[in-house]
This record gives C-alpha cells, sequence and structure tokens, in this order.
C-alpha cells in the first residue's frame, strides 16, 4: 500500500491511465468492501509486529530499542509524505510523534492513555527518503498525566523535537 502511495504521489498520467487505474482501484476496493469489519476487528491500526500497526497513513517507525521509559528508532518519510522540496510535509511530523509516543505512553503494563496535547517544535527541514533517528523519553508521571519528550534527527542535526502529555482513561471512558 505504501508502494502504491508513492507511485501515485509521484506519478503523472495521461486521462486514459487515470481512467484504467481508476477502474483497477474500484475493483479493488468492490473486492474488499465485504471483508469489512468493526473498529476492534479491522486489522490496520491493531498489528503491533507490522510497520506503523498495519495503518498506511502512518510514516513506518523501525523500533531499534524500547523499555517502559525510553524507545529509540528509525524513521524514513517518504515520497508520500512530501511536502516540498524534499522535506516531508509538517502534519506528517506530528503524526509520527504522536503514534510513537503514545506506544510508550501506554506501555509496561501502563493502563490506556490518550494524547491531551502535542507540542512539536520545527528545528530544520525533515528530508524524505533518507533513515532518521527518532528518540522518545519518558519524562514523569503525575497521577493519570504522562509527559513524555522526543526527537527526530538526520545525523547530527535535529530537524524536529516534541513534549506531549497523555492521560489515563477514566474507567467507561472512551
Amino acid at each position: 500500500m505504501r508502494l502504491l502511495q508513492d507511485r501515485i504521489t509521484a506519478a503523472v498520467p495521461d486521462a486514459a491511465m487515470v481512467a484504467e487505474v481508476t477502474r483497477g482501484l474500484t475493483a479493488i476496493a468492490d473486492r474488499l468492501e465485504p471483508t469489512a469489519r468493526d473498529e476492534w476487528s479491522q486489522l490496520a491500526g491493531s498489528l503491533r509486529e507490522v510497520p506503523g500497526r498495519g495503518s498506511a497513513l502512518l510514516p513506518v517507525v523501525e523500533i531499534l530499542s524500547e523499555n517502559e521509559t525510553t524507545l529509540r528508532g528509525r524513521v524514513r518519510f517518504s515520497r508520500f509524505h512530501l511536502g516540498g522540496n524534499g522535506a516531508a510535509h509538517g502534519g506528517t511530523i506530528p503524526l509520527m510523534f504522536d503514534d510513537i509516543l503514545g506506544r510508550l505512553a501506554n506501555s509496561g503494563g501502563r493502563p490506556v492513555a490518550r494524547t491531551a496535547y502535542l507540542h512539536v517544535n520545527y528545528r530544520s527541514i525533515t528530508p524524505i527518503d533518507r533513515d532518521l533517528r527518532v528518540e522518545i523519553r519518558f519524562d514523569r508521571e503525575e497521577g493519570r498525566k504522562r509527559l513524555l519528550r522526543g526527537e527526530l534527527r538526520d545525523g547530527d542535526v535535529l530537524c524536529a523535537d516534541c513534549e506531549g502529555l497523555f492521560v489515563e482513561l477514566r474507567p467507561g471512558q472512551p
């Protein structure tokens, strides 16, 4: 799916090819429609062992090491994530941070928490089609609140950093 997204993003097809591809994609969508399930049964977003948990929207973070307080990984923003001039779109960076901060915030047997806020500082251009380092740290926990911080680097260059607050859900809270 990610390869298809990248190819669509980069393509400049003529009208005949657009019509042909549209027919093909519609046929695939129609074939998959009878297999649709509810949010809790679907595969996308729930497959921990698959890059991006199976969600084609998320930039893939390859986890290199993880414990209850630190997560280190590698991410590559692709052509699909292009904002312009070889740089990742600014909105894809918080998306990536939110996903992996949430992963760490909800690890170690902790009850489920949701993002209360996510603050991202853009420090330099985040290039596409390069392996970048990401590091997330569990800063502190105060009652139901969990504060985490993260960095995204291209070699020694800090591309972005963030701070996220996650709040533990109350019983029965969706």
